[in-house]
């Protein structure tokens, strides 16, 4: 009974830092929204149609992580394989996109950098969960 007890702990303990991470990974999402709108109007340059296609799509993954994080908590496996996925998604394609030269402005390479640092970190806590 104390196992059961002790395994539960752990897995609400991985799940509670996999949610520290994605509402890291929102504020982050919302924040560089906010820095591209504001860079249309003063600095059109600094936010090309690459970096707000990209942008946006990280911005729907935004809202269909803690979704699938909201159901992993319930006890889907399927749910939480889902966030690790989608994190792994993520964290290659903000890697790729920030080498390609002229993809997008430097600070936004910046940011990619950031986000694919907090998915490695997700899928950490997703692979320490499933053990």
């Amino acid at each position: 009974m104390d196992q059961v007890v002790e395994k539960a702990s752990r897995s609400s303990i991985q799940l509670d830092r996999i949610g520290i991470l994605l509402r890291i990974y929102i504020v982050a999402v919302v924040a560089t929204l906010g820095v591209l709108a504001a860079l249309s109007v003063v600095a059109p340059q600094q936010a090309p149609r690459e970096a707000w296609v990209h942008a946006v799509i990280v911005a729907g993954f935004a809202i269909v992580l803690p979704l699938r994080l909201r159901s992993a908590r319930r006890g889907s496996v399927g749910a939480l394989r889902a966030v690790g996925l989608i994190a792994a998604v993520l964290l290659l394609a903000n890697v790729v996109e920030a080498i390609l030269p002229d993809f997008a402005p430097g600070w936004m390479r910046v940011e990619m950098v950031g986000i694919a640092v907090l998915m490695a970190l997700v899928i950490f806590f997703v692979a320490r969960e499933r053990m």
